[in-house]
């Protein structure tokens, strides 16, 4: 049998510079930072124009799938419980 090894996929929030946040997904997320800071090509335009970029939050998860749920969950939420987020995972 084939060992097929599985990607680690991160929902992470930046915080830019200024002060907005940023809900994303990836399987690299120092790669990922480099292209949000137009280092490498492929970030979000939102966030070459807001650096600098700082990563407040990240979330492993098992699949893109999840990734994309959860991710869709965080954007639905209101800047408060984002902030919530934050400060809960800070406490780690």
């Amino acid at each position: 049998m084939i060992d097929i090894p599985t990607k680690i996929w991160t929902v992470y929030l930046l915080e830019c510079g200024d002060k907005t946040l940023y809900c994303g997904i990836t399987n690299d997320l120092e790669n990922r930072i480099k292209q949000h800071a137009g280092e490498l090509p492929g970030g979000a335009k939102y966030t070459r124009a807001r650096r600098p970029l700082k990563v407040v939050y990240q979330e492993k998860v098992r699949s893109r799938s999840d990734a994309l749920k959860r991710e869709l969950i965080i954007k639905k939420m209101s800047r408060e419980t984002k902030l919530s987020l934050v400060n809960s995972f800070k406490s780690f």
